[in-house]
């Protein structure tokens, strides 16, 4: 298990988008971004349900361009009887993905 400072690797940058995740083969689901870095996502989702280490593939934007991820579900906080803040950890980014999140700490802006 990875200590505090360690998920904190990454600088995180506030979002507020849309973005697009499944489970598997999953229906395809919609959350609303909270903050994002070059490590994860956090989102909160409304009305479904997200296990801890399950496995999502997200899609959100970054400078006006797509990007799809993949990452493992690492903490989930009910914030009210239907709503999930969730935090993924992303193991599958592309570079180009990875550098486009890296240069939202340079100034730029998630929503693009």
């Amino acid at each position: 298990m990875r200590s505090g400072s360690e998920r904190r690797e990454f600088p995180r940058i506030p979002t507020d988008q849309i973005i697009c995740f499944s489970e598997g083969s999953g229906a395809e689901q919609s959350g609303r971004g909270v903050n994002l870095s070059a490590g994860g996502i956090c989102f909160t989702a409304v009305a479904c349900e997200i296990e801890l280490g399950e496995f999502l593939t997200l899609t959100f934007r970054v400078h006006g361009e797509e990007v799809t991820a993949g990452g493992r579900v690492v903490w989930a906080t009910e914030t009210d009887p239907l709503s999930l803040e969730v935090g993924v950890e992303f193991e599958e980014i592309d570079a180009r993905g990875r550098r486009l999140i890296e240069s939202l700490g340079s100034g730029g802006d998630s929503e693009g």
